[in-house]
Parts: C-alpha cells; structure tokens; sequence
C-alpha cells in the first residue's frame, strides 16, 4: 500500500496525498506560497469568515479530481495510473499563478499577463526541480493532451476548480445558497466521445450547481462592497507606483519595490528572470504591511487610500442600469478634490466607474452535456425543464461608481 499524508480539511473531511510526486509538489516553496495569498483576496471585509486561501483551494480541489478519478475509472473509463497521477498534479497546480488579490495586481503591478499564463510558468519551473515529472501535467494543462476529457476535469464547465471553490467559499462566507452537491455531481460524471458528460439523473445537481453558482457571483464575488474595496486597492497601488516613477521613496518588501520601481510586462516575464523569482516572493502580507505604512506617508492620496483600506474607511458604491454622465462625474470630482484639499487631477484616485457583468453559462465555450439511457446527449440549456437555465445564459450587466464617502458628496 502507497505511504500517504493525510490532512484534515474543515469542507471534505480527510485528504489523503500519496507520498511522491504528488507530495513533492505540496511540499514545493512555490506551492507552500499559497498558503499566504486568501483565496477570496478583500471578500473579508463583507465576510468576515471568509479567511481561506488558495492553498486550501488547491488541496480540495486535488480531493475531488481524486474522487472523479475512482468514480469515472468505475464505470469502465480507462485511465492509466500515470494519467490520474498528472491531472491530480494539474489541478493542484492551477492556481500557483495568482498573486497576492490576484486581478488587482493583474491591473497594477503587472501589465498584459494572466495568472493563468504565469501558473504555466511556474508549473515549468517546478517541473525542473522535479526533474521532468510534470510532463503530462503540463500537457493536460495546456489542452494538448488526446484525452480531452482529463482537461476538462482541470479547466471545464464542471471542473474540480469550480467544484471546490464554490463549496468552500459558500462554506466560509457563511452564503449557504452556494452549498452545491460536489459529491452527487461528481458519481454523476461520465464520458463520452471524449468529452464529459452528466448522467440525465444528474440534472437536477446541475441545475442546483449553475444556479448556486450565479449566486455566489453576485453575493459574493461581485458584492459591491469588495468591488469598491478592491478599486481602492487598484488606486493606491497606482498611486504607489506614479510616485515610485518620480523617484520619490516608499517602504515596500524587497520584491513589492521590484514590481513598483520597474515597468513589467508580459515581455519582461518570459525573458527576465527576476520577474518570476520576485512574484514567488510576493503574498498578502507584502502589500498589507505596506499598506500600513504608507497610512502615515506625507503623499496626501497614497496615505488616505491606505488609510481608507486599513480602517475599513471604504468607497460609496452606486450601481444602476445607465453609467455616470460626464457632468455627474467632474460634479464629483470637483467636490472630492475640494474636500481633500487636493489637485482636481489627483481626484481621479478617488473616483472610479466601470461594469460588471457575468453570464454563468455559454453553451458555445464548453457546454454540458446531459447522458440519455439510449445513449444521447443533450444540452442542458435544451434538456432542463427549469425557465432559469435559459436565462442564465443571457449577459447581465450593471454600471457602478465607486468614489470617496463623505457627507459633502451628493448628486
């Protein structure tokens, strides 16, 4: 019998890691990192349970691709050892991307390169560590593998990714709508012509599964409050960096100053080795510790951001169905810049407008599949009987403004 590790994980119970590859990775600085970067970034400040982290993610997610692994196995799907081994190192290695509040710092600190791109990155670089071992499991990562299905199961409408995130965040958000039946989905599962499918009386857990999933997004993961949260995080990093830009000195980690003191791009990433070494380097606590400290810098947005972000001081966050007209924001701008006492040209930290939108389900990416008895398939937008499967496929979209609250501040 394989010597395993075994993990007490508060969602799944035991996660039992087979010594060896699978161990290895775990046990690799690069995965290790995770540990320190929250897995839903400032949700926190809505939720306060929501303490995560995107190594707990990847460890039940690598849980769950193990349970599908034995479920599709039974059903006389042929996967080789090897190939469960690789897309159980795939799934555990999706994530290792994703920087300290991941897309703030896709906007900020890095131009023009995904953490999906960079996860790809350090997948090869682990992959040298450990001698060529990830082989496989870059293959199946980058889709170049023939069976397809094993992708799927990394990156896919059903994926173990999604399985475990909505299962985790509903867990530690304390959102329960988004309690999805994981374990029901996944003997569910099976494939045909190479692709994923869902036995038909599985449908009812898809269903359940798109619609906790639409939730989730808006109660969680689009919640107003983490939006402003998270433009402000988005300015004072901006801040940080025009001011790092004029030479003016700032504390920041070894690796934070690396990211405000240089211009990276995607370029810069896949041809400058130190662009790799300082982005292993950088977690959470980078950017909170400089947060404090630039709360008292002489630089008056760098130190009311920061303050704002450390107090919980957060922007007003409108949302309507039409954007801001252009007279509402100079209104706006022009009060902000009056009562911070600062150049109307800085107002624009404090105040910023965007959309968002989701649609959790497009057929023409990656549909699912619904499995007949005789052998057919369906799509399930065509083989639900629920009006709301139809209509989760149709893009909602809403205006927002995020700017600096306080009382002079009306329109």
């Amino acid at each position: 019998m394989t010597e395993r590790k075994i993990i007490n994980d508060p969602v799944f119970g035991f996660i039992h890691i087979p010594k060896g590859l699978l161990y290895d990775i775990v046990c690799h600085p690069v995965f290790q990192r995770l540990s320190r970067i929250k897995q839903l970034g400032l949700s926190s400040v809505v939720y306060p349970g929501a303490q995560h982290t995107r190594f707990q993610h990847s460890l039940g997610a690598f849980h769950l691709m193990s349970e599908a692994i034995t479920s599709l196995k039974a059903k006389g799907n042929f996967i080789f050892d090897s190939e469960a081994e690789a897309v159980q190192a795939a799934i555990l290695l999706h994530d290792v991307g994703h920087g300290p509040f991941s897309h703030v710092l896709e906007n900020t600190l890095v131009a023009g390169i995904s953490h999906e791109e960079i996860s790809l990155m350090l997948m090869e670089r682990i992959n040298k560590d450990l001698k060529g071992q990830l082989n496989l499991a870059i293959q199946i990562f980058k889709d170049e593998y023939p069976k397809r299905f094993l992708h799927q199961l990394v990156s896919g409408q059903l994926d173990m990714d999604r399985l475990d995130y909505l299962r985790r965040d509903s867990f530690y958000t304390g959102v329960t709508e988004g309690n999805i039946g994981s374990a029901r989905i996944i003997k569910m599962l099976d494939v045909k012509d190479d692709h994923l499918v869902v036995e038909s009386k599985g449908i009812y857990s898809i269903e359940n599964f798109l619609t906790s999933r639409r939730l989730m997004y808006w109660q969680v993961y689009l919640h107003k409050t983490s939006v402003a949260c998270e433009k402000m995080l988005i300015s004072t990093l901006l801040r940080a960096k025009e001011l790092a830009s004029q030479g003016m000195e700032l504390f920041a980690s070894p690796a934070l100053r690396f990211f405000l003191y240089n211009r990276i791009t995607k370029e810069d990433f896949y041809n400058n080795p130190l662009c790799l070494e300082n982005f292993i380097q950088l977690d959470d606590n980078d950017i909170w510790t400089a947060l404090k400290v630039w709360s008292n810098h002489e630089d008056k947005v760098l130190s009311t951001l920061s303050k704002g972000l450390i107090n919980r001081n957060l922007f007003k966050v409108e949302i309507a169905s039409t954007p801001l007209s252009k007279s509402q924001k100079d209104k706006l701008a022009d009060q902000i810049a009056d009562h911070l006492q600062i150049p109307r040209k800085d107002a624009s930290y404090f105040l910023s407008t965007s959309t968002i939108e989701n649609n959790m389900y497009k057929k023409e990416d990656d549909s699912i599949e619904i499995l007949f008895g005789d052998g057919s398939t369906k799509n399930i937008a065509d083989a639900s009987d629920m009006l709301n499967i139809s209509l989760l496929s149709r893009k909602v979209k809403k205006h927002y403004a995020c700017y600096l609250r306080f009382e002079e501040v009306n329109r």
